[in-house]
């Protein structure tokens, strides 16, 4: 059954939108900024920090102009975009008259900022005639009503023992330990995916979604204001276990391992809640980066980021690169300036800070580091030629023309390697197909939902990550450096090698397979963050009450929205899951399939043929992407984007040569998402092809 239904009575209505606008955008950023730092400095005198903190604030304002163009008849995002799952429809119905119907748009366009040759920072103008639908700084999409235990916010799971569906929730502690807890001996190496694999999703997740924490005292908004503390102040989740605003405390049972004492916890805040204009205050989630794919993670999605990432020194559109460090030559990302900074935690004497990027992630592990320092070369090494062919652009121009390319290498990447072999040739098929032009009527806003299933990535991240030697060989006694060790740690690209080996490792190390006996690996379920935060956290279990904090319906009810059997009894989630042992176990903690979590419950599916996922994350993936490749206006094969030469010419790029062009590595493989035999399998980057600029010159 095919999901997505692209062109019909999609769009009606908007729901709130938030953004930070040049100027006046700065200076709520930098106010938000500072409020942000000083109460940072206040909660947080010691040196554990809790991760959240390093992370860029956002604005919570809504202009004048926004409030008046939602107007008093726009709907509430829990319901105004959902698919009914009883249509089927082929991923080849689009907009009956594409042509037409983008002329109608241009001729109804007033607004002069929109612009039909580059994408806006923020993502506004996309639609012409919604210009903030999928913009930063907006409520995430619902494709299904939240289920919040009061039916406006709290999250399920909040009172204890109260029943949902007849059995009380498990604690999201208990689920980690029973489903996804495993002994190291049961780890399998999957022969047919590189570590990219994952990487890359979370590089692309940075880039589409980013639901930020509590912010300040206003964000928080309960249906019972007697949740506040009598102070009025709100808690503080480092050092208390009680559910106050903005905590939402994972408990740790009794016979956990971890247990020192009846009540303990681990600290969980909750998201930041969006502004919203609907009657019902049913709570609803920020998304701070825009909906599109668009490499906001290395541009930024305001314009205050936007012009504080590139190199204001020098007229030539080339982004901003570290001033103290270099490696072997080449640039790394400049240094941000955040306080508390965890990134100075994981090593005191070497003191390097976290590095600026433009999703505030960047620093939180070497892999994603290497990827958006060598996203940031290519910018710079397209600036350079594009000046070489065309002398008489100014730098303005030859920024967005760098932007407008990269942004297409982040689209090709993703859907032609990466999700291919994420889905499977069948699923993708179904739910992706081809490209079949722009539609308007097209949502393209991320959905809450995406906040969970795009964390597949977890079940298949090593317990270490790799740093290969310009042979491929783990030589070095920090060849395997353990991933508690590797989050925040800056200073091991400025001072161990740079990004070089751990590009090596990352396409030509194994993924870990996800196996319904071996999930997700205890450096992520036991370890994460342990350096630079009071106690380790659970990856898992934040997931899950990351989930319930959303209001995120559970897993039978999505298996409903995908068309797909909702099993109600063990006999039944046995034949689902092909795991009569797997069922019991959840069977035995939530009592019913429709209680349990959504996330999971679909990494616990069995793989669809020839992807990585099971049917339930086939579907949503695969709707989401649809949905962000058929609303955007500036999808590189759309028409008038970029020329068909030019078209022709992108076909050619791939992450290899990316590599290859900037980085020391001389030797690589033709596709970086699929395991090859070195040497044997491995070529010469001479032999992997490149794109040619030329026909950008004189444009």
């Amino acid at each position: 059954m095919i999901l997505t239904q692209p062109c019909e009575g999609l769009l009606v209505g908007t729901t709130s939108v938030l953004h930070a606008n040049n100027a006046e955008g700065g200076q709520l950023v930098d106010a938000s900024y500072d409020g942000t730092e000083k109460s940072i400095k206040q909660e947080h005198p010691g040196d554990s920090v809790r991760p959240i903190d390093h992370k860029q604030p956002v604005v919570l304002e809504l202009s004048q102009e926004e409030q008046l163009e939602q107007g008093p008849n726009s709907v509430r995002v829990a319901g105004d975009m959902m698919t009914s799952p009883a249509r089927s429809l082929s991923p080849a119905n689009e907009c009956a008259d594409q042509n037409q119907d983008e002329k109608q748009d241009q001729d109804q366009d007033g607004d002069e900022q929109c612009s039909d040759q580059y994408q806006t920072i923020t993502g506004r103008c996309n639609n012409r005639r919604r210009p903030w639908l999928g913009s930063s700084n907006q409520a995430l999409a619902r494709w299904l009503p939240a289920v919040y235990e009061d039916g406006r916010g709290l999250p399920l799971g909040w009172t204890p023992g109260k029943k949902h569906n007849g059995f009380a929730l498990p604690l999201v502690r208990d689920v980690s330990n029973v489903i996804t807890g495993f002994p190291t001996a049961k780890l399998t190496s999957d022969l047919g995916r590189t570590l990219m694999v994952p990487q890359w999703g979370q590089f692309i997740i940075q880039d589409l979604v980013f639901s930020p924490e509590f912010l300040g005292d206003n964000d928080f908004h309960m249906s019972d204001s007697s949740e506040r503390d009598s102070t009025g102040i709100d808690a503080d989740c480092h050092t208390t276990c009680a559910r106050k605003p903005p905590c939402f405390p994972i408990e740790v049972p009794p016979s956990d391992p971890r247990s020192k004492s009846i009540g303990d916890c681990l600290p969980f805040f909750r998201s930041t809640s969006a502004p919203s204009n609907n009657r019902s205050h049913v709570r609803e989630q920020l998304n701070v980066p825009t909906s599109f794919l668009d490499a906001s993670m290395l541009y930024g999605s305001y314009n205050f980021m936007a012009q504080r990432l590139r190199n204001l020194t020098d007229p030539s559109g080339l982004l901003a690169i570290n001033q103290v460090f270099r490696d072997q030559g080449r640039a790394l990302l400049p240094f941000d300036n955040v306080f508390p900074d965890p990134c100075q935690l994981t090593n005191r004497s070497a003191n390097i800070p976290c590095f600026l990027a433009g999703d505030s992630r960047a620093s939180e592990t070497l892999e994603m580091m290497a990827l958006h320092t060598l996203f940031l070369r290519e910018h710079n090494r397209l600036v350079m030629e594009l000046k070489r062919l065309n002398p008489h652009w100014f730098g303005e121009q030859l920024y967005q023309e760098a932007r407008k390319i990269v942004g297409a290498m982040i689209q090709i990447i993703t859907y032609r390697d990466f999700l291919r072999i994420l889905l499977g040739p069948v699923h993708y098929a179904r739910y992706l197909g081809s490209y079949q032009g722009y539609c308007y009527k097209e949502d393209p806003r991320v959905a809450n939902v995406f906040t969970m299933v795009s964390r597949f990535s977890h079940t298949m991240m090593q317990p270490f990550v790799p740093r290969l030697d310009s042979q491929y060989r783990a030589s070095s006694p920090t060849s395997q450096v353990a991933l508690s060790n590797a989050f925040f740690a800056t200073w091991r690209v400025v001072h161990e090698g740079g990004i070089d080996p751990i590009l090596r490792g990352l396409i030509a190390t194994p993924a870990k397979r996800n196996q319904q006996n071996a999930m997700v690996v205890d450096e992520l379920r036991e370890r994460l963050f342990e350096r630079v935060s009071r106690v380790g956290q659970d990856l898992v279990a934040i997931n899950l009450q990351q989930g319930r904090d959303h209001g995120i319906p559970g897993y039978n009810a999505w298996r409903g929205y995908c068309g797909l059997s909702q099993p109600k009894t063990l006999a039944e989630l046995s034949v689902v899951l092909k795991n009569p042992n797997l069922a019991r176990k959840f069977m035995k903690l939530y009592g019913t399939p429709d209680n349990i979590d959504l996330w999971i419950g679909a990494i616990a599916e069995p793989f669809v043929k020839g992807g990585r996922v099971g049917p339930l994350l086939a579907c949503l993936l695969g709707k989401q992407f649809r949905k962000i490749r058929s609303g955007d206006r500036f999808w590189w094969e759309k028409p008038g984007i970029f020329t068909e030469r030019q078209r022709e010419e992108l076909h050619r790029i791939s992450l290899s040569a990316i590599i290859c062009d900037n980085t020391g590595i001389a030797t690589g493989v033709q596709r970086c998402f699929r395991n090859a035999k070195h040497p044997e399998q491995f070529v010469s980057c001479r032999d992997i092809p490149r794109m040619n600029l030329s026909y950008w010159q004189g444009q």
